[in-house]
């Protein structure tokens, strides 16, 4: 018997035989006794760690809370009983990593105390952004360490129809308005977006980006394909010279570039300021473009193509012109002497043309140039717009750009459009990829 019960054990633990419960029958003196041998597949399994900025979770009592007004990081965890010498040394730590003064009202923080009913706060997060967050240890050895969440990379394809305006078509999609400001960067010099007609249409290959399942904004774009004025505007995103720009199928630029400056002889004497002393009435005051120093009469040129949207003598500007160059940019060049033959609202204008003579007039305190530059609406400062890339793609590139241009046009035309949509729209779309 004991031979029988050897054999059984030894094939039980080589794995030839799995039992879960054997009764063995033993000699009397011995008793009646169980040997169980449980099956690998009921084996437990590992336990899930839940993490939370690194943190073990379940090892914690946690507690969330947004920034109020006025909240300090002293006050906030002075509130759940961390003394001052901690949070002072806690400062001292973070003095390299992160400035505490930007800590902002309404910004997301979590504390991660002992499981014990004292709750003592152990570790400090605070949410900087959604992606940025700054983790303080509030245990011996007293760190402070600036991290950031992992994002995940959402790739998608979508389409849409233009019934009134490129932005209401994105929200009647529920796709990100943003959108709207990438395609109208894209095509900026292709397409007058203030021009869009129903049943123009657009397909668009981009990425969205995701942190803890939220959606945190747009990321890079792959391709899309704009339908307007019966022709496709292709952009096909290529990388030449270490820097990304759209290329059209020939592989020709959807750029065009800006003059350096307005000025062909000229210094600067004041610069882009949110709060500059104003030379003449005494008081600080946002200076929303460069001065251009330069003698009465001087030529002024337009940057680039456009249409002259105002002109005329604007208060403490002078005499103005105002030159919308696309549905992008504009540009404004204030204190002009007079300007230049033909140049009035309405007229349009080249690259290079003189529109205008530097002069004095405003309030100003001697002959310069006021020259200023519009993204969307809203002033920015001349002298750091990137010049857009405009050189075509390079004989030595062609065949790498003529890959991704194959591949990217596959793609777009394969992104196909909602029926209701369509039968909505043009009946151009009849024709439209499927």
């Amino acid at each position: 018997m004991r031979k029988i019960i050897s054999i059984l054990l030894l094939l039980i633990l080589a794995g030839a035989i799995t039992v879960t419960v054997i009764f063995i029958t033993k000699p009397a003196e011995l008793g009646e006794g169980i040997l169980i041998q449980e099956s690998p597949d009921s084996l437990k399994k590992e336990k899930v760690i839940i993490r939370e900025y690194g943190l073990p979770v379940d090892s914690f009592y946690t507690i969330s809370g947004t920034v109020k007004r006025d909240q300090t990081l002293s006050i906030i965890l002075n509130e759940f009983g961390v003394d001052g010498r901690t949070i002072h040394n806690l400062a001292t730590a973070s003095k390299d990593v992160f400035d505490l003064r930007k800590i902002r009202r309404g910004k997301p923080y979590k504390l991660f105390c002992s499981t014990d009913s004292l709750h003592t706060v152990q570790y400090f997060v605070y949410e900087h952004t959604p992606v940025d967050y700054v983790l303080f240890s509030l245990l011996d050895s007293m760190q402070v360490m600036r991290h950031e969440k992992e994002i995940i990379v959402n790739t998608k394809q979508t389409s849409g129809v233009i019934e009134s305006s490129l932005w209401n078509t994105m929200l009647d999609n529920d796709l990100d308005p943003m959108l709207a400001f990438e395609l109208s960067e894209i095509y900026a010099w292709t397409i007058d977006f203030f021009g869009l007609q129903p049943g123009d249409r657009f397909s668009i290959d981009f990425d969205e980006h995701y942190v803890d399942s939220t959606y945190i904004g747009l990321g890079r774009i792959h391709g899309a394909c704009f339908h307007h004025a019966n022709h496709d505007f292709y952009a096909i995103p290529f990388i030449q010279d270490g820097v990304e720009s759209f290329f059209d199928q020939e592989g020709n630029s959807l750029r065009k570039a800006f003059l350096k400056a307005p000025l062909r002889y000229s210094r600067i004497s004041s610069r882009y300021s949110h709060s500059r002393l104003h030379p003449i009435l005494k008081i600080r005051r946002p200076h929303l473009g460069v001065d251009y120093a330069a003698p009465i009469g001087t030529p002024v040129l337009a940057i680039g193509d456009g249409k002259v949207i105002k002109t005329g003598y604007s208060k403490g500007n002078g005499n103005m012109i105002k030159i919308q160059h696309n549905s992008v940019y504009a540009t404004a060049y204030l204190h002009l002497s007079r300007y230049g033959k033909g140049v009035k609202s309405g007229a349009y204008v080249k690259q290079g043309d003189i529109i205008g003579y530097v002069g004095s007039t405003g309030l100003s305190t001697g002959p310069h140039l006021d020259f200023r530059f519009y993204k969307n609406g809203y002033p920015v400062d001349p002298l750091k717009v990137k010049a857009p890339p405009v050189e075509p793609v390079k004989q030595e590139n062609l065949l790498a750009y003529d890959s991704i241009r194959v591949i990217t046009i596959r793609k777009l035309d394969h992104i196909s459009f909602p029926d209701s949509v369509i039968q909505a729209a043009s009946p151009a779309l009849a024709g439209a990829p499927q």
